[in-house]
């Protein structure tokens, strides 16, 4: 058999385009593969700009510590492929395997018979023939762009669709407002269903959310700050909604916006009926959850050998305007928990707003590498990154590596060691998770 990695490349060879938003492609190759959407668990949906994949690894940690087998679909990966394919087993799930994900791409491609199909499209069909395949109690699904015409958006009747806090990004497919964002992602409300709405940064994206779930008739819909809430008090989280109370302990993901997240997680789970779940395994799930990438510390590795003495070393994948507006309010809190000089470590692409990122920074870093992602055709050269970082008043320079910006930091004077943060790209993410030897698991 093929591996995972050869099909892969056949798939790339079917469609000249490797984004093309619609429907009619996949639903073709499903009906060829007998409908796997129609057979599996519970589903809960999940579209947004920023949050997705932390709400759905609050939803699948809290599952588990419920006892429950909890099926996971999200992209991108950071290092591998199968990292966006996890198959739920009771006491937790893994990824999938090299043998079960070849032979379902063998048998999704000889279904297609050569049809022109995007990668994101077949390679979703065979997510989805594997999870009809394998028991789990629920299938927690993220969307890959937009959600409206997105390849996932082919479940009739979730358990529940969420939609995590809206934002501009991608405007090229979604629209360059954030009304014409929140239109596409809304799109995933379906008639009948619960709606679940994060609280919002804007509240346009709110009356579009809302207005567009009360239109398809999706019941009951559940907005952020009007039927549940969450907040921080003596340094625990407190979840309420219409029926109940939650003291619960602050989650292990770091940020004010993670408690956003985990509050949209538990109200999504209550929505689509896992409401008895129990407090033990919302404390559990909290305490533990797990989600690289994301404001993840990196205290041992490769790369974390050669940051300075008493230096830290922080990865994070947020890449547009309102991720580097929540990543530099992140970075803020930790600074009051200790004030040391904070120097980021910067890639992105040329996609990006890399003005709008970098602007978040201004008056918090003290300096700025700009480096390369190697193997991305669409990342900006380091040097037009620091050109831009300078603009917006940034202390920038670039190096022609992570290692390299690594081995710069030792060599400026700084009155304390340094707080490091690698950030603004998840392909730059996982090349730093690969580097320093710690990929997800």
């Amino acid at each position: 058999m093929d591996s995972s990695d050869a099909l892969m490349a056949r798939f790339l060879a079917l469609h000249p385009r490797t984004i093309d938003l619609s429907l009619g492609r996949i639903e073709g190759l499903l009906a060829k593969l007998n409908h796997p959407e129609r057979r599996l668990p519970p589903v809960i949906h999940v579209a947004g700009t920023n949050g997705k994949g932390s709400t759905i690894a609050f939803m699948r940690a809290i599952l588990e510590a419920g006892g429950l087998a909890a099926h996971v679909y999200t992209s991108p990966h950071l290092v591998r492929f199968h990292e966006r394919i996890r198959l739920g087993a009771i006491g937790g799930g893994q990824f999938v395997g090299e043998d079960r994900l070849a032979d379902a791409f063998a048998r999704c491609e000889a279904a297609n018979g050569g049809d022109p199909i995007t990668v994101f499209e077949i390679t979703t069909a065979a997510a989805l023939l594997l999870f009809s395949e394998s028991p789990a109690d629920v299938l927690l699904l993220e969307v890959g762009l937009g959600g409206r015409v997105d390849a996932t958006n082919v479940i009739d009747r979730p358990a529940a669709a969420v939609v995590t806090p809206i934002g501009r990004d991608h405007a090229e497919y979604l629209g360059d407002t954030v009304e014409a964002v929140a239109g596409e992602k809304a799109g995933i409300f379906k008639r009948g269903c619960p709606a679940v709405i994060a609280a919002q940064d804007y509240a346009e994206a709110d009356a579009v959310l809302c207005r567009h779930a009360a239109r398809v008739g999706a019941t009951p819909v559940l907005v952020g700050n009007q039927d549940f809430s969450v907040h921080e008090e003596r340094g625990r989280l407190v979840f309420q909604d219409e029926t109940d109370l939650f003291d619960l302990p602050k989650p292990r993901l770091i940020g004010r916006h993670q408690l956003t997240n985990a509050g949209t997680a538990i109200a999504a789970l209550r929505a689509a009926g896992f409401g008895d779940i129990g407090t033990a395994a919302l404390e559990t799930g909290l305490r533990q959850v797990d989600w690289p990438g994301r404001l993840q510390r990196l205290s041992r590795g490769r790369l974390a050998a050669l940051v300075p003495a008493g230096a830290e070393l922080w990865l994070d994948g947020g890449h547009n305007i309102d991720g580097g507006r929540i990543l530099a309010a992140a970075a803020a809190d930790l600074g009051e928990r200790s004030d040391v000089p904070l120097v980021l470590i910067v890639g992105l692409l040329g996609t990006k707003d890399a003005e709008g990122f970098l602007r978040n920074f201004v008056g918090l870093s003290r300096a700025l590498i700009a480096v390369p992602i190697a193997g991305q055709m669409a990342a900006r050269p380091a040097e037009e990154v620091a050109g831009i970082a300078a603009g917006v008043g940034l202390n920038a320079r670039t190096a022609p590596s992570v290692e390299a910006a690594l081995s710069l930091i030792g060599d400026i004077a700084f009155e304390q060691p340094p707080r490091i943060l690698i950030c603004g790209s998840l392909y730059l993410a996982g090349a730093v998770l690969t580097a320093n030897g710690t990929p997800p698991v």
